[in-house]
């Protein structure tokens, strides 16, 4: 769901980083390309920056009502969403999650002598609120759907 891709598909001509051609074409460079998404039906968009204090563990446990598309700026984000395993993004990095009832476990800093930031572009459902925390009695009913933990 959030692995990221790094071609282009849709036919937008921009994004290879090519030497051919108007400049315009060589601009942009594709940095993800998530599909399928799902946006709820009236959704609004935002665009936020996160910054996180050297070893901050993040936001915990929560969901987005629509997908949410973002890019590390700085640093290391701690990364995992369920179903997948931890992994770490590091600065120039993307990821990106389907939201609706995926539970986002961690975006903490995975530096302990840096700070680290990110932009995110969330999609939100009408009436939904950004972020939702998810209770501790829902994250044990699905501990099943968590990818294993590493082993330290």
């Amino acid at each position: 769901m959030s692995e990221n891709s790094q071609h282009d598909h849709h036919g937008h001509g921009h994004g290879d980083g090519g030497a051919d051609g108007p400049s315009w074409t060589r601009a942009a460079k594709m940095l993800q390309d998530a599909s399928p998404i799902t946006v709820p039906e009236g959704a609004s968009a935002m665009t936020i920056h996160v910054q996180w204090e050297p070893g901050d563990p993040g936001t915990p446990p929560h969901r987005h009502s629509g997908p949410a598309f973002g890019y590390v700026v700085k640093g290391a984000v701690r990364f995992e969403l369920e179903g997948e395993p931890e992994r770490i993004i590091e600065a120039g990095g993307t990821f990106w999650e389907p939201g609706g009832d995926a539970i986002h476990y961690q975006d903490g800093n995975a530096l302990d002598d840096e700070t680290t930031e990110f932009v995110v572009t969330m999609m939100c459902a009408p009436g939904k609120p950004m972020l939702e925390l998810v209770e501790e009695e829902e994250l044990k009913e699905r501990a099943h759907l968590r990818a294993p933990r590493p082993t330290a």
